[in-house]
């Protein structure tokens, strides 16, 4: 017999997503913590008193005293167990009834592709099965949208895994890049919030690079300490005087070099080293005006990381674009996941990339070989009539919005 409960403790429920095979951070009963201008319930379904199925809700409050439910990568369950989900959906909906939901929103964790760069693949069965299922059961699908911008999460991310990831595994681009950054002295570190000042004022960068709106360091520092024990920086810096010293030294060896070059030098070997001291000469000048500024140790790039379960996300990132030329990104999100994978993750999401495979996004994280994963994408749920007249205006806001 089949029986749900509100109010479930954070304890039950995360045991449960925890050891799930749908594990995701969204889910987390933390994640709410974050979330903490919505409101919050947990769901808890049983099978003769066994927790079967369990949900995180979001609870967002609306003019006239409506809501809207939002189950971001839930509910928890077995959709291919038609019996189950359609049990699951009738409660959810008696529940948001009683919280005067005009609907309730969801995004499943249910992979429609998962593959590698390059690789083509079919759609998985199982999900399409589970898709009929929803449907059958009065869940309205969104279907297979196009643009990153139409889903609150991202129905395409990419994602390295444990097993398949190492430096070895890298495109040798990507290795080169790695080097490089280390023989030019980037420093990495981890930690929380003694980093978080630093971290921080990336993201500003960040921000103001790409003229987009990030979020403030308070919420960072709400990330830090709603998850203690499980999140982490990732700062990646430069000592400006030592490499400056490093620099010099390399140039003082190429004036040398250059003094014993006679008519029988060759005119490539000549010109090489006119190029090296050209390309040490500017950075030089560049770190030495840097200096005269007040510039000691430089941070260029960081990554913050939450870790739920065998799982690990990396929820932002910014770099200093002034150092592009140290390779910073790269390294920093490389020594990440290697960081990731020491504390025990499986996998670690590196959040969204473009539904086409064809942008920034896309074009950054490929370079660290991760599997590409599509996701379903969303469901609504109607539970009441004026669901049809919200719903038409929220996808014109939507719409709206993304014109800007």
């Amino acid at each position: 017999m089949f029986t749900y409960k509100a109010g479930i403790s954070a304890k039950e429920h995360d045991d449960f997503v925890k050891n799930h095979v749908q594990v995701n951070l969204l889910q987390s009963s933390a994640w709410a913590q974050i979330k903490n201008n919505w409101d919050n319930e947990r769901l808890g379904f049983y099978y003769n008193d066994k927790l079967v199925a369990s949900a995180s809700i979001l609870i967002k409050p609306l003019p006239l005293g409506f809501t809207m439910f939002y189950i971001p990568r839930g509910p928890i369950m077995d959709y291919q167990n038609p019996e189950l989900l359609s049990f699951v959906l009738r409660s959810l909906k008696e529940f948001a009834r009683k919280k005067r939901a005009l609907f309730i929103k969801f995004d499943p964790k249910l992979l429609l592709k998962q593959y590698k760069v390059g690789q083509e693949v079919e759609e998985i069965t199982a999900t399409l099965l589970a898709i009929e299922n929803l449907q059958k059961a009065g869940a309205v699908w969104t279907g297979r949208t196009q643009f990153i911008s139409e889903n609150i999460q991202p129905r395409w991310q990419a994602n390295i895994y444990k097993e398949d990831f190492s430096e070895e595994l890298l495109s040798k681009s990507t290795r080169q890049a790695i080097r490089t950054a280390r023989n030019k002295g980037i420093q990495i570190q981890f930690g929380g919030e003694e980093l978080l000042d630093q971290f921080s004022a990336l993201m500003k960068k960040t921000e103001n690079r790409k003229n987009i709106h990030l979020r403030g360091q308070d919420y960072y520092q709400k990330l830090l300490t709603t998850y203690p024990e499980h999140s982490y920086i990732t700062l990646s810096s430069i000592d400006l005087k030592t490499r400056l010293e490093d620099l010099q030294s390399q140039l003082s060896k190429t004036l040398k070099e250059s003094e014993k070059f006679t008519e029988k030098t060759k005119p490539s070997k000549i010109e090489n080293n006119q190029q090296e001291q050209k390309r040490l000469q500017e950075e030089i000048y560049f770190l030495q005006s840097k200096i005269n500024q007040g510039a000691s140790i430089v941070p260029l790039s960081g990554t913050l990381t939450l870790e739920y379960g065998k799982t690990s996300e990396n929820i932002y990132a910014g770099m200093d674009e002034e150092y592009r030329r140290y390779q910073p990104a790269i390294i920093t999100w490389y020594e990440t996941a290697i960081h990731a994978f020491k504390r025990g993750a499986d996998w670690q999401n590196m959040g969204g990339i473009e539904n086409d495979l064809n942008g920034g996004l896309y074009h950054f994280k490929s370079k660290f070989n991760p599997t590409i994963e599509e996701f379903v994408g969303e469901f609504d749920l109607p539970t009441n009539p004026l669901y049809h007249l919200f719903n038409l205006a929220y996808s014109i806001r939507k719409k709206l919005r993304n014109k800007h």
